[in-house]
């Protein structure tokens, strides 16, 4: 019996292997999971049924051929580079640094951000159900707790992780029988069909302006890429891993937003003003079983994004910013890594206080949550548009390679399809996000001035 290929060196790359390698194939796959949050469409259902005139599902499905296109890109250059950084290592590699820093700046916009809406959506949520603790108490608990687990190794992260994904699982699990039950005795509100396909409310920029949303549920399957350096597995499997959560997850988004959306009591109420407290899949889970069940539905959402979802995206976040650092494109002292629990210590911390200060922040305005989801979207379209260009080149500018549907049929697709779900997203995001990229465009044109152009290190024969 063959042992399982070993993972690639990076030392091939001009690195030394500074973080633990322990992560087996399964615990990718769960912090993937984890990361995309397999009950996610329950905090933000009422916006995508809004947004896609009842068509939630169809809404889901685009979302994961966006993102499927996206996560097959991201599995050749696992391959091809199977180091930390995500996007910002395959672009610079894979194009040239200059690309690659612009990329890593602008999924910057995702990583930074989405811990700190991550904990505002849990803390509030929370404050609903206890009143007497504010918002940023629960805020800055939630990051207190996330930070310490982080800090005591990606194995501890990978045990929580596993705890959670079954809890949640469960949880959902009561939620669709319950929701099958109440179908079964005729209470559904619409037809069987209308959450794929309502002809009433149908057009190509409703379903894409729609799925710019929901592709927010998804975003997260591209955090193992970060990992690159803590896995066990070949780079092949870690690109597997990412495909695998992916499909999963969106089979799991799509059947409960589809039993959910038979349930809605008014549903054009509902697309006409909306869900401004962010109740609508609670509300349909006391239709469907009643209060007990929205409770636990509630609940389980607040912990989900609070604990178990941000725990992960700041270990991802913090290996973005380490690899980053570490080619001297941001600050040295965010490449520093434990000694003891081999995690980049100072990328963690920094991590946890942007997402506190931003928390805190954003918990005093009505449209914190709103806009934080709008830029974190914007931030990782534009990232995956220059990831699906760089499998492009890499493999068939520079390499040649014959193999045209993964490194030129598969990329350009995304492209395209992204191109449209960028097109069709709120203007602020579009406004504030190109703000940000102009920002990063300023500051890698002082780098040049100051004589610290964008390099990596050369590979080595």
């Amino acid at each position: 019996m063959t042992s399982p290929p070993e993972p690639e060196s990076i030392e091939k790359f001009g690195y030394r292997q500074e973080l633990q390698r322990s992560l087996s194939f399964a615990d990718l796959m769960i912090y993937g999971l984890i990361f995309m949050v397999p009950i996610a469409p329950f905090g933000i259902f009422g916006t995508v049924y809004q947004a896609s005139g009842g068509m939630v599902a169809l809404a889901y499905v685009i979302g994961l051929v966006a993102m499927a296109f996206t996560a097959l890109s991201y599995a050749q250059m696992a391959q091809a580079f199977p180091m930390a950084g995500s996007v910002y290592t395959y672009a610079g590699r894979g194009i040239a640094a200059p690309v690659g820093f612009m990329a890593g700046w602008a999924i910057l916009l995702d990583y930074v951000l989405v811990p700190a809406l991550l904990y505002l959506v849990a803390s509030a949520a929370m404050n609903s159900f206890v009143p007497a603790v504010p918002v940023w108490a629960w805020l800055i608990g939630f990051v207190l707790l996330n930070t310490i687990v982080n800090y005591l190794g990606i194995q501890m992260t990978a045990r929580i992780t596993r705890i959670m994904l079954v809890a949640e699982l469960i949880v959902l699990a009561v939620f669709l029988v319950c929701g099958a039950i109440a179908l079964a005795m005729g209470r559904g509100t619409a037809g069987f069909l209308t959450p794929l396909f309502n002809p009433d409310t149908f057009s190509l920029t409703v379903v894409f302006g729609a799925a710019s949303v929901a592709v927010l549920s998804f975003l997260g399957f591209d955090g193992i890429s970060t990992l690159a350096e803590e896995s066990k597995e070949d780079a092949r499997r870690l690109g597997r891993s990412m495909v695998a959560a992916l499909a999963l997850a969106a089979v799991l988004f799509v059947v409960q937003t589809w039993v959910a959306a038979l349930l809605v009591v008014d549903g054009q109420k509902l697309i006409t003003e909306g869900d401004p407290t962010g109740s609508a899949f609670y509300d349909a889970a006391r239709y469907a079983a009643g209060p007990w069940l929205s409770v636990l539905t509630a609940v389980a959402t607040a912990v989900a994004w609070g604990f178990a979802n941000s725990l992960v995206a700041q270990a991802a976040t913090s290996r973005l910013l380490f690899a980053m650092a570490r080619d001297r494109q941001l600050p040295s002292f965010l490449a520093r890594v434990d000694p003891r629990h081999k995690v980049p210590v100072n990328a963690t911390l920094a991590v946890a206080a942007v997402s506190l200060i931003l928390g805190v922040y954003l918990s005093t305005r009505d449209d914190g949550i709103p806009l934080l989801s709008s830029l974190v979207n914007f931030g990782a379209m534009t990232a995956f548009l220059v990831l699906h260009v760089s499998v492009v080149v890499h493999y068939v500018v520079r390499r040649h390679s014959r193999n045209l549907l993964a490194h030129l049929v598969v990329p350009v697709l995304g492209f395209v399809v992204l191109v449209f779900v960028v097109i069709n997203a709120s203007v602020a995001a579009q406004t504030l996000g190109f703000a940000w990229l102009a920002v990063g465009l300023v500051v890698l044109i002082v780098t040049y001035a100051i004589g610290r152009k964008p390099t990596l290190p050369s590979e080595v024969s």
